[in-house]
């Protein structure tokens, strides 16, 4: 075995300080601050009437922080701080809604996002989407996706929700086993699950998630099936199931790196196998494979406007603090600190930070890399879209990949690229192998 095979195994056996989830192209590290005119002129642009439009608004108030989560939350704001956020998001959202490239569009998504949206109170939440609405509504969207910690639910806010337009309520459950959520720092316990998802239940959303995770602190094969187990019973009509990461900047992360310790969550083939596990049994209820991540029941209509729209090139704004956007072929993120987005907000302006232009290049990796974590490419949208042939194009890459059975060729009547299950369970870890040569080995965020 030579260098690099080795280093390709071990990823692919341990579970160690700094493995990621791809979410993007280019990296993230690679945005700088030098790009922000891009981001200008994209938006001062004529409206690209044709294009999916969404919006991601990011809460980021916790009642508590996770040990292995890794996105800008706060867990010491108190009300009138909360406040001025919303204020600022409202602002936030007036500001683009004067610019030239957002005339004329209708968003086809909204997703609330966090932290923990559902942590905000219920007259908080009226309020924030009664500004929201003055300037761009989601009316007449697709897709309203909110997620939720069981334990900030009344059934009174869930009716709210509802009443504000949610077609999509996604819990996260995480687990139900109350040791290893509690073990890995979850504010809320099992009892709480049952409790919300029964009154989501009774209000009706169209489209109820739960999300699990594969792998955390304290798991074993025992406690896993019966976390399936229990997630079936509540038949869901769709399942996100995560294996766990550990990103530099978790409490975990920070605590193998300061005391020198081995990494306390199971390795990658254990996290594969429990997500096998769980893929057989859903399948086995009547579920179907949406992506590397989630499944959806086959007795009702399943749709996942978020992920499709962006992952085919659509744009999204993204308000909030750190908060991430794509449109127009320009990636731009907000000001990572609470008090640098509120700053610019209350002086009228943007709170943008970092910036990527893409190149042809990187827009064609950028959907290659994201539609394979659905488990198969139809090479003829890239054909029409790119002129490109992916197979072709990244020939050395693909043929590797198909030599060791993650995915194949399928040469039918609408070509495709397929993933084997094998590759499913594992696409993360050599996606990027088709980044270009020089990112391939830079930090991803």
């Amino acid at each position: 075995m030579n260098e690099a095979e080795m280093m390709t195994d071990i990823s692919n056996t341990k579970t160690e300080v700094g493995n990621y989830f791809v979410s993007n192209y280019p990296p993230f590290s690679q945005w700088k601050p030098e790009y922000i005119p891009e981001v200008s002129k994209a938006l001062g642009q004529p409206p690209r009437t044709g294009q999916p439009l969404g919006l991601y608004l990011h809460i980021p108030f916790c009642r508590k922080r996770c040990k292995f989560c890794y996105f800008k939350v706060y867990t010491d704001k108190n009300a009138s701080e909360i406040e001025v956020y919303l204020n600022a998001l409202i602002k936030e959202n007036e500001i683009y809604s004067r610019l030239p490239a957002l005339q004329e569009r209708q968003l086809r998504f909204a997703y609330f996002g966090g932290g923990t949206p559902s942590y905000i109170s219920e007259r908080q939440l009226r309020y924030l989407v009664d500004g929201l609405n003055q300037y761009v509504s989601w009316e007449h969207a697709e897709e309203v996706t909110f997620e939720c910690e069981p334990g900030t639910l009344r059934k009174s806010k869930l009716e709210t929700l509802k009443e504000i337009g949610v077609t999509r309520l996604s819990l996260g459950v995480e687990h139900f086993d109350d040791e290893i959520l509690a073990a890995n720092g979850r504010a809320h316990l099992s009892a709480e699950i049952y409790r919300a998802y029964d009154w989501a239940r009774e209000v009706d959303f169209p489209q109820i998630n739960i999300d699990l995770i594969a792998g955390m602190m304290g798991e074993s094969e025992e406690r896993w099936r019966d976390a399936v187990r229990r997630a079936l019973e509540l038949e869901p009509d769709s399942v996100t199931i995560y294996q766990m990461e550990l990103p530099y900047n978790t409490v975990i992360s920070r605590e193998m790196i300061e005391k020198g310790l081995d990494s306390p969550i199971a390795d990658w083939p254990a996290k594969r196998r429990w997500l096998d596990y769980a893929y057989e049994q859903f399948q086995a209820r009547g579920y179907r494979i949406a992506s590397a991540y989630t499944l959806a029941t086959t007795k009702k209509p399943c749709r996942f406007i978020y992920t499709d729209a962006l992952w085919h090139g659509g744009d999204m704004i993204g308000l909030g603090v750190s908060s991430f956007s794509h449109f127009d072929g320009v990636h731009f993120q907000n000001a990572p600190r609470f008090e640098d987005y509120i700053h610019a907000l209350e002086s009228e302006r943007l709170p943008l930070w970092r910036a990527q232009p893409l190149t042809p290049k990187q827009r064609l990796i950028r959907e290659m890399i994201l539609q394979l974590k659905t488990g198969a490419l139809d090479a003829e949208y890239f054909r029409r879209k790119f002129g490109v042939d992916v197979w072709q194009e990244f020939q050395p890459v693909y043929e590797r990949l198909s030599q060791e059975e993650l995915l194949r060729r399928n040469n039918g009547h609408n070509e495709r690229i397929e993933l084997t299950r094998r590759g499913l369970l594992q696409v993360d870890h050599f996606l990027s192998e088709f980044f270009e040569p020089e990112l391939r080995t830079v930090r991803y965020a």
